[in-house]
């Protein structure tokens, strides 16, 4: 079993794009230092930003590009 599930993970996103940008960014933060925001077993970066993602530890925000 995968955790944290996909169906989890996209009650705290609003798309599937949305996820991956959030978990990769989170993942290079954690590679480059960042602590860790959930205690897990896990060893992998992504990994470990998608449980912090499914804890409500991270969040994101929308960036509208204005049109000159």
């Amino acid at each position: 079993m995968i955790y944290p599930s996909i169906d989890d993970l996209m009650q705290k996103v609003d798309s599937k794009y949305t996820l991956v940008i959030a978990a990769a960014k989170r993942a290079r933060m954690i590679n480059n230092g960042d602590p860790k925001l959930v205690e897990t077993t896990s060893q992998k970066d992504v990994s470990i930003a998608l449980e912090e993602i499914a804890a409500g530890k991270i969040g994101y925000e929308i960036s509208k590009k204005q049109s000159e």
